[in-house]
């Protein structure tokens, strides 16, 4: 699974909480991730990143934190106190340089972001209030959860259903911070989507009823399975129709690449493939698959030094689907596969965000998250406001990214260090997969690069659609 809730098991450390099987899915050693997951770094995660300075709402305590797995869409450094060590609204909001476009009126106004989740969380829409309170955001126009296949069960705070909730918080939080003016509508599935086909029938579902009634402009998907742990082509193929009636209704659909870098979970949802892999639905051509790169920010959210591509992001070649005609200007780079990603924002464990999250078993309230499930509803944000100035839904917008960068639009920020190889220990032995590095131009670690969102939005709104 990309983004969703994790079947290890749970241990207690140090009157904390870890995930079990953490060490032994051998996450790699690179700049974000790896080293803010060591157990015996959760005295204080090791990080570059700038502490966020204190709101004038309270003091920001220090607090003891350790990471907690959820496979693979995004890590938690669980705190009790403040968000200490999370970028804030504020810090992203500059980093990706949305001020002018707010002072034009340009924030999500009758536009509608869908997110997608398992199970989803009990106490959402309380949280994203306390959330927009502590940072002195204004509520969406309209907030709604919806379960169109079938009514989720009652929350227990089990791993998979804590760790669901968490992925639904941040979801629901960031892509709000992005675009504040936009509604949300929530949609949560009954069942859990894991690796292979698991949960994908429900979603697929719940995803047919958001386009049958027009509930919204952009799907967020925060999840994924490695394309080996399907059964067939076949097997996913079937589970396309959703996207197949987003391109034909002008819906964007997003999705997190994943956050193993230049490989992914085996079924059992604890071992790595020891060769390249990439996960679906990001891979499917009628879907914009998002990576993740690194923030390197003062306290203000200005850039100390430019972004580097993030060792998680997921990237690689596809082995169920050919390389699409909007990626034909980078066939020295794709071959004659689908690559993944096309576009990259924040997802570095060095620099994570804060979330607020109450519901029974979260060690919180407050926690600081990562991972390319934290990239995605950001770019669901950007794509909203977008689909705002261009006055209707923009559809597919990959063509749209592809020419923008051919044409080395403002908009387009290139990225050109980093590496998406994993080294990792699993079954007594080390492994090394070689992943891809970020260079001039396309890449399979932060795509066509990142995004300068002044620029950015009024570009996508006149090229997609």
């Amino acid at each position: 699974m990309g983004a969703g809730p994790c079947r290890l098991g749970v241990l207690a450390v140090g009157g904390l909480t870890l995930i079990t099987g953490l060490l032994a899915a051998g996450l790699p050693t690179g700049d974000g991730a790896p080293r803010a997951l060591i157990p015996q770094a959760a005295a204080a995660p090791h990080t570059s990143t700038p502490q966020p300075a204190a709101t004038p709402h309270s003091p920001v305590p220090q607090t003891r934190s350790v990471a907690v797995r959820i496979i693979p869409g995004v890590r938690v450094l669980r705190s009790a106190g403040a968000p200490a060590g999370g970028l804030t609204p504020r810090q992203i909001r500059a980093a990706y340089d949305t001020g002018p476009l707010a002072s034009r009126g340009i924030t999500g106004k009758r536009q509608t972001i869908v997110i997608v989740d398992s199970f989803g969380s009990p106490t959402v829409a309380a949280d994203l209030a306390r959330f927009d309170t502590y940072f002195g955001l204004a509520a969406p126009p309209s907030f709604r959860v919806i379960q169109p296949a079938g009514r989720v069960p009652a929350f227990h705070p089990t791993a998979s259903r804590t760790d669901w909730a968490a992925e639904t918080t941040l979801d629901v939080e960031w892509a709000h911070v992005i675009a504040p003016a936009a509604s949300i509508v929530l949609v949560e599935t009954p069942t859990s989507e894991n690796e292979g086909t698991t949960g994908f029938p429900q979603i697929v579902a719940a995803e047919r009823y958001v386009l049958r009634h027009h509930v919204g402009q952009v799907i967020s998907q925060s999840f994924a399975a490695t394309e080996q742990t399907f059964p067939s082509r076949r097997s996913v193929l079937r589970l396309r129709g959703a996207y197949e009636a987003a391109a034909r209704d002008h819906v964007t659909v997003l999705a997190a690449s994943g956050d193993e870098g230049a490989t992914g979970f085996r079924f059992n949802m604890t071992d790595l493939f020891t060769t390249r892999a990439v996960s679906w639905p990001a891979t499917d051509p009628l879907v914009t698959a998002v990576g993740g790169t690194r923030l390197h920010l003062r306290a203000d959210g200005t850039r100390g030094t430019a972004d580097t591509a993030w060792a998680g992001s997921g990237g690689g070649r596809s082995v169920f689907f050919a390389r699409p005609s909007y990626q034909y200007g980078v066939r020295g780079v794709t071959g004659t596969r689908r690559g993944v990603p096309d576009i990259s924002l924040d997802a570095s464990c060095a620099s994570p965000v804060a979330i607020y999250a109450s519901y029974r078993g979260n060690d919180g309230p407050w926690s600081t998250i990562c991972g390319t499930s934290v990239a995605t509803p950001l770019l669901a944000g950007l794509v909203s406001l977008a689909d705002q100035v261009a006055g209707h839904p923009l559809g597919q917008i990959n063509r749209a990214l592809y020419e923008m960068a051919a044409a080395h639009d403002k908009g387009i920020v290139d990225i050109r260090k980093g590496s998406n190889t994993q080294v990792f220990r699993q079954d007594g032995r080390q492994h090394t997969v070689t992943g891809f590095a970020a260079r001039a131009g396309y890449d399979l670690v932060a795509g066509v690069g990142t995004v300068n969102a002044a620029y950015f939005v009024p570009e996508l709104a006149a090229l997609a659609g």
